[in-house]
C-alpha cells in the first residue's frame, strides 16, 4: 500500500474542495500537488498522479478512469471564471485565443459558435494574457482566476456558464474528481475515497472555512472579501447531481458532434454503477 498522489488546480474555486487536504487529516494521508485544469489531466494521463480534479473535456480522452460521485466545479448561473474577452461584438468575431490552461472551456466555446453564435471561427491556444490575446486575435478565452481579475468594464465580455445555461437550460459542469482505476489495487482498502472528498468538499463550504479563505484570497487576486464569498456560494456549484450529469451528458454528444472532443466513453463511477454517457 501506498498514500496516493493528487493533482489539485490551484484556482480559488478549488480551495473548498481541498479544505481537509490543508486544514484536516486528510492532508496526512496523500501526496498533493498542485498545478493547471489542463495539466492535472496530463498527469493522471502519464500516471504521474492517480486522483486528480479533471477538467470535464479529459474523460472523453484519458482512458481508464473513475469518477468520485458527487462532487463537482459546475455552474447553474453565470460562473463570472470563464470569459470570452473581446474587442468586437461577437457576432464580429473571427479569430479566438484560447487560454492554454483550458480542456472543457476550449471546447465548451467551440459548441457555443457552432450551435448558437455563428460558426467559421478560427481558435488559437495561446497563455492566458490578454492584452497579448487581444493584440492578435478578435478576443480571447481566459479561465480561473485571471478571468476573476478581468476589469470588464474595459471589454465585451460573454460568461461560457450563463451562455450555456441559457441555451440549454442545463448546469455546465467544469471538472470533477477521478481516480486511475489501476492505482486503487495500491490504495489502502479501507480508505473511502468518495467519503473523503465529499466530506472535505462540506468542510470546506462551512462559514468559518469560506471566512478564511476570502481572508486568504482576496489580497491575492486583488478583489474583497465579500466577491470572494458569492463567487463561491452563488457562481460555483460543488454538486455532481442527476441536473449537472444530465449538463454534463450534454455537453460530450455537442462536442463530439462539432469533432471538439472525441465520443466520451461509458462513465464509470467509483463505487456505484455506471451511467452511460451517450
Amino acid at each position: 500500500m501506498r498514500r496516493l498522489r493528487i493533482a489539485a488546480i490551484s484556482y480559488l474555486n478549488t480551495a473548498p474542495l481541498m479544505w481537509d487536504f490543508e486544514h484536516g487529516h486528510a492532508g496526512r494521508e496523500f501526496d498533493i500537488s498542485y498545478t493547471l485544469p489542463s495539466a492535472c489531466a496530463r498527469a493522471l494521463q502519464a500516471g504521474t498522479a492517480d486522483i486528480g480534479i479533471i477538467p470535464a473535456a479529459a474523460y472523453a480522452q484519458v482512458p481508464g478512469l473513475l469518477v468520485l460521485p458527487g462532487v463537482a466545479i459546475a455552474s447553474r448561473r453565470p460562473v463570472r471564471s470563464i470569459l470570452l474577452v473581446s474587442k468586437v461584438p461577437v457576432e464580429k468575431i473571427r479569430t479566438v485565443a484560447l487560454d492554454t490552461s483550458s480542456m472543457t472551456s476550449a471546447a465548451l466555446i467551440k459548441v457555443l459558435f457552432e450551435k448558437w453564435l455563428g460558426g467559421g471561427r478560427t481558435f488559437t491556444p495561446m497563455s492566458p494574457n490578454i492584452d497579448e490575446m487581444l493584440a492578435a486575435h478578435d478576443a480571447g478565452l481566459v479561465i480561473g482566476d485571471p478571468a476573476l481579475r478581468i476589469d470588464r468594464s474595459r471589454y465585451l465580455t460573454l460568461d461560457l456558464a450563463e451562455e450555456w445555461i441559457r441555451d440549454t437550460g442545463k448546469p455546465f459542469v467544469f471538472a470533477f474528481w477521478a481516480v486511475r482505476s489501476d492505482a486503487l489495487r495500491e490504495a489502502a482498502p479501507a480508505q473511502d475515497l468518495a467519503a473523503v472528498f465529499q466530506q472535505s468538499r462540506d468542510h470546506g463550504l462551512e462559514p468559518r472555512s469560506l471566512d478564511h479563505i476570502a481572508r486568504e484570497w482576496a489580497p491575492r487576486l486583488g478583489i474583497g472579501e465579500a466577491e470572494v464569498r458569492s463567487y463561491l456560494t452563488e457562481n460555483i456549484y460543488y454538486q455532481l447531481d442527476v441536473s449537472c450529469l444530465e449538463g454534463l451528458q450534454l455537453f460530450y454528444r455537442y462536442a463530439a458532434e462539432i469533432g471538439a472532443l472525441p465520443a466520451a466513453p461509458q462513465m464509470h463511477f467509483l463505487g456505484a454503477a455506471s451511467a452511460a454517457i451517450v
